[in-house]
This record gives structure tokens, C-alpha cells and sequence, in this order.
């Protein structure tokens, strides 16, 4: 969610718009920036109106209007922060093909942040090589790249009050333009009073249309970089953006509606996304997957495909960065990428099924329907039923190679961002997470199906790694386990840990998953001594792995109100709503109270009886019963 929301018009504040080209029209606030002398000389700030304040976040200033119309979330400066640091790299990448060098105030020499020494020599060698070349041109921050003619091109399609893409223009190097798009005008005059106050009107436009707008007749100006962060989801956009987006673009989206997309509502995430999402341990990393799926099957229909680069569970939404590139031969692999989720009700146990199967035959490549299901009818470990979900994507969410790339500008410049310790801590797990290996177990749920005590992490780790297993965490939950293990090899260890920790076996019911899972005898002697390689690297260094709450209710904001009407706390409203059906409101001020749309006045001109007003000038609803009362004319207490 963006942490500056402008309350939006009546037509919806998450209406954001994806324009299809920097030509001005009657719709754009702002006239395109131009190449002339004096639009490169920075606009002086502008004042400060009556009653508004200043945001400071990173190197940008942002005019806060008032706290009804638009707010502010300092919880999703991570969020940002990520994204200029993703967005750098991949402007250092498209850039340097073009004989272009990005210059970052405070980057000195490329620190290469790797669990491997061997990684940190080669890449070392790689540096001392492209030193001793002929320096090539440079591109610094906060100016239009001159020296390349086609410098990035971004668009934040969902800007509000323009905060991040001030940042862009303030913080990312090798940028053409940056255009900042939004439905509401009064978002779009923000925004250019924004750009105009940080001194970078001469690289970010303003712009206001709607983000559903035909691309297919602008395929020429498409964009480099679009970012998609609305409030709630962002299922709308994702067709308009997968085609405004440049060959081998950049996407980066962000999703908070995690209720649907963790599966509280399988039917709602369907008709969203083209998933059914389970409610399961795993659903943070499904949701990842399932958003990934999304994007690309959009991108097939137009003969397009998704390179994932970063993908992460944060706090209470997700954020995906994928490139796209146009291949049509590439796009028939796109079956065989997607998968189907068997989930155990009982024990938890899962296996994937791939949607398509994919064979080399020569030169050429064989696709055909995969076969299955992978599962009986019955959990073969406790006897249970299984819940189907998906599709999903079942290739690796992220570029490992392009996460170290970021992970090494983030720690050798630690002052550039205000949550480079988080950035630091975050992209390390990333790397360490096996890429081949979807989905994830918990230690807890695990123990907790058989009742038994929960096993210390790092001994349960050791005995999946004596046994011959690949293991790892999970950058989106604390106590997950990632794992190449076939769950009857988990279950084994589960139950060599139960025979040292018993359980009482006669409080068990005979028709219970732990009751059925300890009545078999472990295939295998499980091996709880610790190894070395058990304890990953970025806890031996206590990085900010997962950060504690930093603050009190912390979590995404209410949407803000147009017309910049009062409020009602949060919180306030909160309390008040608990347990609203079971007590009865007493209080007729706390009610609501609006005309009865069925309010008529009846008259008759030849009865002498006084005129009736059937139904009620006012209504009240409380817990769902609507009270009419029937007044005549002189009555005045209603």
C-alpha cells in the first residue's frame, strides 16, 4: 500500500492510471519534460499553502495537505527503500550494455557480500578487469542521462501524492523521465506541486488518466520501469501493465490484500488471479507464487514471459520485481512452469503436480499434458483427505545473481538508505533459501500434529542435513524449513523425535493424524546432533532478519477520505465494532442514521384525514435490523 494516499474521486482511490505516452494531453496536468537549457535549471521550491506540513523520507520533501485527505505509513519506507536499491541495479545492468556507468553518492568500491570466498575473489578479479577498460561514461542522480539517448523511461502508475517517484528522480541514476500517474486530479496537482518543491520538475511529469487505458496502439513508447503499489489489489492493472511495459522491462508490484491471496477467500482469489489460494503454513511463499503465476499468464496472451528477479514477504503485503521479454518460442514453456497444490488437511504434507511436461527430442522440444495426480485419494500418512490448490508458479521466485548484486550495493553504501540493516538481513535469507524448492514446512505444525514437544531448530535442520537432505529458512516465515525432503523422510524424523520426547499414546484418538503418523515405525535412524552447516550464515551474523514491531498498530492504515472530512481513529473504530452483534447499541448517537430511501409523502385531496409520511425520515440500523416508524403530520420526536 502506498503510505501516501490521495483520497481518490468517486470512481475508486485505487483507480491508478498506466498512460501509454508522455505526449501531452487535455488529461495531464503537466506538459512532458523537454530537452531545452532552461528546463534542465531546477525549479526553485515552492511555499508552503496554509495548514500543510512536510514529509521527510530518504532525499525527498513531501507536502502533506491535511491528515484526512491523504496518510502517511513510515512502516512502508522498506518498501521504497528496496525498490530504489532494485531499480539501481537494473539500471546499472541495461545501462552498462550501452557503455553507460551509474554514479551513486556514497558508493565507493563494490563490496561483495557472498557465503562462498571463492564467489568473493571471482567477482573481485571481474571488477580489477572492467577497472582497467576505458572508464566509460557516466550517468549521476537527479539529471536526465544526456549521455544516453535512451535513458530509463519509469512510471509509477498508482502515485498519489508523488512520494516515491520524487524518490526516483532524487535517488536512481541513469533516468530519462519519470512519469507520476494518478485517477484523481487532486492527487495529480499534489504531485506536480511535489515534484516542483523538490527541484525535479525537469525530470517528473504529472499526469492524470485512468490505468485501464488501451496500450496496443503505443507499443513504440513503452516504459522501462512501472511501479504498481494501489491499495489493495492489484488484479486490474496487471493486463495494461504487462503490455506497456518495455522489452525486458522492469515490473515491480505489490499486493496487500493478503486476506484473499493467504486463503481466507479461495473464490475470491480465483476470480483476482486465476488461483485458488489454501490456507496453510506455506501461504505467505504461495502467495508470492500465486502473483507470479498471474503475471504470467497475462503476459502469454500478448506472446510475453516473466524472468523473475526479487520476490518478498513483507510484514503485511508482498512485492515482486519481474522483467518481461517478448519470445514466443519461450512462451510454450509456460505450462510446464505452473503447478498444482495437494495439501494434506490432516498432517499438513504437500506435493506439487506440474501443469505441462517438457521433453527434449533432439533439436526440438516435445510439450505435453503432465500426468497424475501425484497422490491417492487418501493421505498416505494419515489417512486424510486432500485440499487442491493453484496453479502456481513453481520455478524459482529470484535471481540469485541479481540479488547479490543488490545485497552488495545495499551493504557497501549503508548510509543510503534509512533500512539498509533490514535490506541487508532480508536479502541475505534470500540467497540462502534453496531457489529449486517450493513451499516450506514449520517445525510447530509439525510437532504439533503429533502432539509432541517442538524440536529445536537447528538439531531438526542437522538431522535432514545427516540424512542427506538439502535444507534451508525461508525469508517469509521465522520457523519455516525449506527442504528437498519427500515429506514420509520428515515424518521419520518426526517420529525419531517423538520416541526420545513420548507422547501418551492412550489420550490419542484412533482416528487422528498423530495417532495414524505414530503407529508406522521410522524408515530411517534420525541423527539430532548439530552440524556446523546447520546454523545458516546470516544468523551466526545476527543480521535484522525479522524486525520486531516498530511501533504500535503498525500495520496498513485506513483508506483516507475525500473531501478531507473528520475521521474516526482507527483504533476508536475498532473498539467500537468488537462484539457489535453480540451487544446491542443502547445509544442512538452511536447508530447510523441516513433517509429511508423508501420516504413518500401521500395525500389525498378529497379525505379530510391529515396527510401521512409513510415510512421514516430517519432509519436506524442496528446489527442489521432496519426500524421504520410511521409518522403524521405534527409529529416531531422520532
Amino acid at each position: 500500500m502506498e503510505p501516501l494516499k490521495a483520497a481518490q474521486d468517486s470512481r475508486s482511490s485505487t483507480t491508478g492510471p498506466l498512460p501509454a505516452s508522455t505526449k501531452p494531453s487535455a488529461e495531464g496536468v503537466s506538459p512532458p519534460p523537454t530537452d531545452t537549457v532552461s528546463d534542465k535549471q531546477k525549479t526553485p521550491p515552492a511555499g508552503l499553502l496554509p495548514g500543510e506540513t512536510v514529509v521527510q523520507e530518504g532525499k525527498a520533501s513531501i507536502l502533506f495537505p491535511s491528515a484526512n485527505e491523504v496518510f502517511y505509513n513510515p512502516v512502508q519506507e522498506f518498501n521504497r527503500d528496496l525498490t530504489c536499491a532494485v531499480i539501481t541495479e537494473f539500471a546499472r545492468d541495461v545501462l552498462a550494455q550501452r557503455g553507460v556507468k551509474v554514479l551513486v553518492p556514497g558508493e565507493k568500491e563494490r563490496v561483495v557480500v557472498s557465503l562462498s570466498e571463492e564467489t568473493n575473489e571471482a567477482d573481485a578479479q571481474t571488477e580489477e578487469k572492467n577497472e582497467a577498460e576505458e572508464p566509460p561514461v557516466t550517468a549521476p542522480v537527479g539529471e536526465k542521462c544526456e549521455v544516453c539517448r535512451h535513458g530509463l523511461r519509469v512510471l509509477e502508475g498508482l502515485a498519489a501524492s508523488g512520494l516515491r517517484s520524487v524518490r526516483f528522480a532524487l535517488e536512481v541514476p541513469g533516468l530519462q523521465s519519470v512519469t507520476a500517474n494518478d485517477f484523481s486530479t487532486k492527487a495529480a496537482a499534489l504531485i506536480a506541486r511535489n515534484a516542483q518543491y523538490n527541484g525535479v520538475s525537469h525530470l517528473l511529469r504529472a499526469s492524470c488518466r485512468d490505468a485501464r487505458y488501451d496500450y496496443s496502439a503505443r507499443k513504440k513508447e513503452r516504459y522501462d520501469v512501472i511501479d504498481l503499489d494501489p491499495y489493495g489489489s492489484p488484479a486490474s492493472f496487471l493486463d495494461a501493465a504487462v503490455q506497456a511495459v518495455s522489452d525486458g522491462g522492469l515490473l515491480c508490484i505489490t499486493c496487500t490484500d493478503m486476506a484473499v491471496m493467504a486463503g481466507n477467500s479461495g473464490e475470491t482469489c480465483y476470480s483476482k488471479y486465476g488461483s485458488v489460494s489454501i490456507k496453510a503454513k506455506y501461504c505467505h511463499e504461495m502467495a508470492l507464487r500465486i502473483i507470479l503465476h498471474s503475471l504470467d499468464q497475462r503476459a502469454g496472451v500478448y506472446q510475453r514471459y516473466i524472468r523473475p528477479l526479487l520476490s518478498v514477504s513483507v510484514d503485511f503485503y508482498i512485492r515482486v520485481f519481474v522483467r518481461v521479454f517478448t519470445g514466443q518460442a519461450t512462451v510454450k514453456n509456460s505450462a510446464s512452469k505452473q503447478a498444482l497444490v495437494y495439501n494434506c488437511v490432516g498432517c499438513g504434507s504437500f506435493h506439487l503436480q506440474k501443469m505441462g511436461r517438457r521433453t527434449s527430442n533432439g533439436k526440438h522440444m516435445k510439450y505435453s499434458a503432465a500426468t497424475g495426480p501425484p497422490v491417492g485419494p487418501e493421505c498416505e500418512h494419515c489417512g486424510q483427505r486432500h485440499q487442491m490448490g493453484g496453479p502456481i508458479w513453481a520455478e524459482p521466485i529470484c535471481d540469485l545473481a541479481f540479488v547479490q548484486k543488490v545485497l552488495s550495493a545495499v551493504s557497501g553504501n549503508p548510509s543510503r538508505f534509512g533500512t539498509s540493516k533490514r535490506i541487508e538481513g532480508m536479502l541475505s535469507m534470500v540467497t540462502e533459501e534453496l531457489e529449486d524448492v517450493p513451499l516450506y514446512y514449520t517445525v510447530d505444525s509439525l510437532s504439533s500434529t503429533i502432539h509432541c514437544n517442538t524440536p529445536p531448530l537447528l538439531q531438526f535442520r542437522s538431522a535432514l542435513l545427516h540424512a542427506g537432505y538439502r535444507v534451508s529458512l525461508s525469508h517469509a516465515c521465522k520457523n519455516a524449513i525449506k527442504t528437498d525432503a519427500p515429506p514420509a523422510a520428515i515424518w521419520d524424523i518426526m517420529r525419531c523425535w517423538e520416541k526420545a520426547n513420548p507422547v501418551k499414546r492412550e489420550k490419542l484418538s484412533q482416528t487422528s493424524p498423530a495417532f495414524k503418523i505414530l503407529s508406522t515405525d521410522p524408515g530411517l535412524e534420525a541423527c539430532f546432533t548439530v552440524r556446523e552447516d546447520a546454523n545458516p550464515q546470516s544468523r551466526k551474523r545476527h543480521l535484522t532478519r525479522f524486525q520486531e514491531n516498530p511501533q504500535a498498530f503498525w500495520g496498513p492504515k485506513a483508506r483516507a477520505r475525500a473531501g478531507g472530512g473528520s475521521s474516526t481513529d482507527l483504533q476508536d473504530k475498532r473498539k467500537k465494532c468488537q462484539n457489535k452483534r453480540k451487544n446491542q447499541i443502547t445509544d442512538s448517537s452511536q447508530l447510523k442514521n441516513f433517509p429511508c430511501k423508501r420516504f413518500r409523502q401521500v395525500s389525498s385531496p378529497t379525505s379530510k384525514k391529515p396527510k401521512r409520511k409513510l415510512c421514516a425520515l430517519l432509519c436506524l440500523d442496528q446489527s442489521r435490523f432496519i426500524t421504520h416508524k410511521m409518522l403524521t403530520e405534527g409529529e416531531t420526536n422520532i
